[in-house]
């Protein structure tokens, strides 16, 4: 499964970079330069979406899509536990980036259902899934995510609101362990953000997605210092890559509403899945804040 979808995605990706390539035109500033240098720097990336991006806006509990969720039966699908899609209702701006969430270990996709409706009104179709069984390793969590972006781009009732170019993916614990496998066995994905996540494999060198890294300062289920932060000094093949530590926060900080965790997956999945590089203001450093007690990072970003 993980194989077709990295091949169709890499040729859909091939096809949308020469159709998206253009020129440069020097003009004189003015009004009407101006609005020609806007619908040039919209012709250089056909991905962005929603207004540009302030302090407050990547911050609020909802962007400037209205969004709609439709319920998957864990009957009508194979290869995962079926799950809920959070998606903008208007295609007015064109399709979209896609991104599967996964829970942890004995967790349900109800642990991660604020990420839905928060991510998806910025722009983004999210799929919050429940696994096959409640407890999964991570190893077969990210054969399940494969199944469910499969599933999302191909069969699933929003898969013409899509482009199946621009896939990603998060989980939380065993599902972040999951989401490091996923981002090794498919290269096509455009980001990865594993949330406090576990997993007995400590290197991760052939990963080649962009991956941040979430931890929390008082894990005591995966401590940094044995997951998060191996994990992110090992990706050594990661075009770019960020670690950030929530400080005084157990390993289930990323099971309720965060803004810390939303505003930079946020920012990430923006500037990785629709090259928005109007986001690197936020990641690029990572400021210093009260809810961060480390960060580590690459800059300048890809």
């Amino acid at each position: 499964m993980r194989a077709r979808l990295a091949l169709t995605a890499a040729a859909v990706a091939i096809t949308g970079t020469t159709a998206a390539a253009v020129s440069a035109v020097a003009v004189a500033e003015s009004p009407v330069s101006t609005a020609r240098l806007s619908a040039a720097a919209a012709a250089e990336n056909p991905y962005e979406r929603g207004p540009a991006p302030t302090r407050s806006s990547i911050e609020a509990s909802r962007g400037s899509f209205a969004t709609s969720q439709t319920s998957v039966s864990s009957l009508s699908v194979t290869g995962f536990g079926g799950g809920t899609i959070y998606y903008p209702t208007s295609t007015s701006e064109g399709t979209f980036g896609a991104v599967v969430i996964s829970p942890g270990y004995t967790a349900d996709q109800s642990s991660m259902a604020w990420y839905g409706p928060r991510l998806a009104s910025q722009g983004f179709v999210i799929f919050t899934i429940d696994t096959l069984t409640r407890f999964d390793q991570p190893g077969s969590r990210g054969d399940q995510m494969a199944d469910a972006l499969e599933y999302l781009t191909e069969r699933s009732s929003v898969r013409s609101r899509i482009d199946t170019s621009r896939l990603a993916a998060m989980g939380h614990s065993m599902g972040g362990g999951g989401t490091l496998e996923l981002a090794r066995d498919m290269p096509t994905l455009k980001a990865a953000i594993p949330l406090t996540p576990w997993n007995l494999t400590k290197t991760w060198s052939t990963v080649r997605v962009p991956t941040m890294i979430i931890g929390a300062q008082n894990d005591s289920v995966a401590s940094v210092s044995s997951h998060s932060e191996p994990f992110y000094r090992s990706l050594s093949s990661a075009p770019d890559k960020a670690y950030i530590e929530l400080r005084g926060a157990s390993h289930f900080a990323p099971n309720t509403s965060n803004t810390t965790i939303a505003k930079y997956s946020l920012s990430w999945l923006k500037r990785f899945v629709d090259n928005d590089t109007r986001y690197d203001q936020f990641l690029c450093p990572i400021p210093s804040e009260s809810t961060i007690s480390e960060f580590q990072e690459t800059c300048p970003l890809g």
